[in-house]
């Protein structure tokens, strides 16, 4: 072989073996490349999970919420279902009181009020299985929350703001007032 062929054959491995570095850095760089696109890629899904995550364990939270304010006013309303027939009574309930303070020597009037008051004693009685009770108006202290104040009057021998008179009975169901009862106060 002479000089001219060696050195073209050293030629063409030099050039053989920078093809074959440069596919293997080719390929290596083609690696590092698809390797950080995946790694981008797992991390870009990693984020739209733990945002699901996040919006489910929300909307879950919001759901629970909601169920549980749903069964509290449930329950509200089954304590209190009865309030509306129960305000609606309670104007005939006064007028068979009033009916009852008339007095007569009559027969029949007594008979006729022996009959009212039967009647009037079992609406109590039934108002009472349902929970309402008499708001307290006798020598107690005036509380805005119970009473209704629609006179003042001035008696020395008693606290300012005891009530003095009751003018028409307040009722509660349960511990929600009904009709607060309109009252007379000292000053």
């Amino acid at each position: 072989m002479t000089t001219e062929e060696k050195n073209e054959n050293l030629q063409e491995e030099v050039v053989e073996e920078s093809s074959e570095n440069a596919e293997e850095t080719t390929e290596v760089v083609e690696e590092k490349t698809a390797e950080e696109l995946l790694q981008e890629k797992i991390e870009k899904l990693e984020e739209e999970v733990k945002a699901s995550e996040d919006k489910y364990l929300r909307l879950y939270a919001e759901f629970e919420n909601f169920k549980r304010r749903k069964n509290q006013e449930i329950e509200t309303n089954n304590i209190y279902k009865s309030q509306k027939v129960i305000t609606e009574i309670l104007p005939s309930l006064d007028n068979l009181e009033r009916a009852l303070q008339v007095d007569s020597d009559n027969e029949e009037v007594k008979a006729l009020r022996k009959g009212v008051e039967m009647v009037y004693e079992g609406i109590l009685n039934v108002l009472k299985t349902e929970g309402v009770e008499e708001v307290e108006t006798e020598n107690v202290q005036f509380d805005p929350n119970i009473h209704h104040a629609v006179m003042q009057g001035e008696e020395s021998d008693k606290e300012s703001g005891v009530i003095l008179d009751t003018f028409q009975k307040g009722y509660k169901l349960k511990d929600r007032v009904i009709r607060p009862a309109m009252v007379k106060v000292n000053q």
